[in-house]
Formats: structure tokens, sequence, C-alpha cells
């Protein structure tokens, strides 16, 4: 399974950006998709998560602001972020989770700033 991010990018505060994780491979294995973020001298942390069965979980810190969404016949993931803060700067890793294996994209930046 290969997992490709995009859409990242530079974003005044307010403002809205869209990620999108783009599945290939044995996608059909993944049951769960999520986001997580790593901002720098930070761990990485839980966005948000959709199972299959249309479960989801966010942060604390985004619910209300991000929605996670999944396009099953195009094997796409997607956040989409709204009301952006300074501090929901961080890089955006897309992860996909089969029964016995746990996939991760490159990663792709998204700088909250004025």
């Amino acid at each position: 399974v290969q997992l490709v991010e995009s859409g990242g990018g530079l974003v005044q505060p307010g403002g809205s950006l869209t990620l999108s994780c783009a599945a290939s491979g044995s996608s059909a294995s993944l049951n769960t998709m999520g986001w997580y973020r790593q901002a720098p001298g930070q761990q990485r942390e839980l966005v948000a998560k959709m199972t299959s069965g249309g479960t989801t979980d966010y942060a604390d810190s985004v619910k209300g602001r991000f929605t996670i969404s999944r396009d099953n016949a195009k094997n796409t993931t997607y956040l989409q972020m709204s009301r952006l803060k300074p501090e929901d700067t961080a890089v955006y890793f897309c992860n996909g989770q089969s029964t016995m294996w746990s996939y991760w994209g490159q990663g792709t930046q998204v700088t909250v700033s004025s």
C-alpha cells in the first residue's frame, strides 16, 4: 500500500485548507484511515480517523473545525480544515491501518501564519 498526501501549504489564520490522501496498491485492505500531525519538537499526534464503517474520532483541539471523509471509489481520504490557527502548523501525515499493518504517507506541510 502506498499513501500520497497533497494539499498542504501556507494559509492565514482563520482560513481553510483541504488535504487529500490517495491510496494505491492493496488499499482495499485498509480498515481505518487517519490523519496525524507532528509539529517541530513535538510528538506525532492523532488529528482525526475514520473506520470503514464510518465511525470518526477527532482530537479535542480540532473538533468542530476539521472534518475527515473518505471516497472509497477514489481510494482517497480527505481532511477538511477550517478556522485554522497558528498552532495547527505541522507536517500532516496520512495513515492507513489494515488488520496486520500500519502504513504512512510522506507527509505534507501545513503552515498557518499571517
